[in-house]
């Protein structure tokens, strides 16, 4: 018996994947940075100092990290799409208590259980793109899921700054829970039947194995450490933007803040485009332009002005998602056994990076302030760049 077409780009069948993954990306991504736009305000409606207000990012980044692993074992097991499904709504509902918290603490606890419920979309998502998806779409495909994985992150910075604004941001927390649970409630009713999924043996021997395996694989290891590379800067910066816009010279309120993560669109952009022209340019060299417009974006934050901020964050984000895009659906393509593992290995590097980056860019920002944060951005690309060049290609 023949095997069940694969995903097309231009069919509908492909089309109705990629809007369910776009709402799953939404509900996932509108709760995972959630307080990051924010953290000025909570800091001093709970009385605590930036380090620790960072700790509702880092602690649910790296919650969702040692997460993804255990996630990618179930998904061998019971297939991607009832992860997925179970994991959105039971972040979204956490998301509905999470305005309530009384203190710091319980907050913290919370997000950190977020992080947890959060990791099933991702640990599964690139996985089920590289299973059901042609080969030669998986690029373009992965691009759109990460454009969607931006929306959520840009909607829920700008709309939480506006909301907090107004009404606090307990309320800002509260509306985007809910609008996040809307969100997983498409994302169930769309997302397409696996026809291609086939359950592994899923014990602790095998699952070690095939993680070895992968931890020796060289044509994945350098992605997993690019993974980390780029979002320790990606996630640091952007935690610590706020506490910058907010401060001398410039003291801009909330929702001036919270508009700046509109350039996140440059993300959403990025990513389709980065897909497209893939074939033509080779994964390596894409990967090498995005560090290079990266460090370039960082370089022109040096200055006090507005103006350059915007066009140093611009160049930063596509940069980033220049670089994630090709590196996250290499790791799809690549791994031909223990496929959910591969991409929860890449994840799991991704988000450990974003934790340490959030908690290291607060530390260095409290005590050298923003040329402090520049100064281990452009470090951290020059060491991916040098990890970027030890990518054996696929393209002649």
């Amino acid at each position: 018996m023949s095997q069940p077409a694969r995903l097309v780009a231009g069919s509908p069948q492909y089309r109705r994947a990629i809007y369910a993954l776009l709402a799953g990306g939404l509900a996932i991504f509108l709760l995972l940075y959630i307080t990051q736009g924010l953290l000025p305000q909570i800091a001093a409606d709970l009385h605590v100092g930036p380090a620790e207000a960072a700790l509702t990012v880092s602690v649910t980044s790296g919650a969702l990290a040692i997460s993804l692993i255990p996630m990618s074992v179930l998904a061998e097991r019971f297939g991607r799409a009832p992860v997925m499904k179970i994991s959105a709504f039971a972040a979204s509902i956490l998301a509905v208590l999470i305005p309530f918290a009384p203190n710091i603490t319980t907050l913290v606890l919370l997000r950190g259980l977020q992080g947890v419920a959060i990791a099933g979309v991702p640990a599964c998502a690139m996985a089920y793109l590289g299973e059901e998806v042609e080969s030669i779409s998986v690029t373009a495909a992965m691009g759109l899921y990460l454009a969607g994985n931006s929306l959520g992150g840009l909607s829920s910075r700008v709309v939480a700054g506006l909301i907090s604004q107004v009404a606090g941001w307990r309320v800002a927390l509260g509306v985007l829970g809910l609008l996040s649970l809307c969100c997983a409630v498409a994302f169930a009713m769309l997302l397409p039947k696996e026809r291609h999924f086939v359950a592994g043996r899923t014990g602790p021997r095998r699952s070690l194995h095939n993680l070895g395996q992968m931890l020796t694989n060289r044509a994945l290891v350098p992605l997993f450490v690019l993974g980390g590379l780029l979002m320790f800067i990606f996630g640091g910066a952007y935690t610590v933007l706020g506490f910058r816009l907010e401060a001398p010279p410039f003291g801009l309120s909330e929702a001036l803040v919270g508009l700046f993560f509109t350039i996140y669109l440059v993300g959403t952009a990025t990513g389709p485009f980065v897909g497209r022209i893939e074939a033509r340019f080779g994964e390596r060299r894409l990967i090498l332009i995005g560090i290079a417009i990266v460090i370039l974006g960082f370089a022109v934050t040096w200055f006090d002005s507005i103006v350059l901020i915007v066009v140093g964050f611009i160049l930063i984000t596509a940069g980033f998602f220049g670089g994630h895009t090709v590196a996250s659906s290499e790791v799809s393509i690549r791994a031909v056994v223990g496929r959910s593992q591969a991409s929860a290995m890449y994840l799991t590097a991704y988000y450990v990076g974003n934790s340490a980056g959030a908690s290291t860019a607060a530390i260095v920002y409290r005590d050298y302030r923003w040329n402090g944060v520049i100064v281990i951005a452009i470090a951290a690309m020059l060491i991916a760049a040098g990890v970027a060049a030890t990518i054996p290609s696929r393209h002649t």
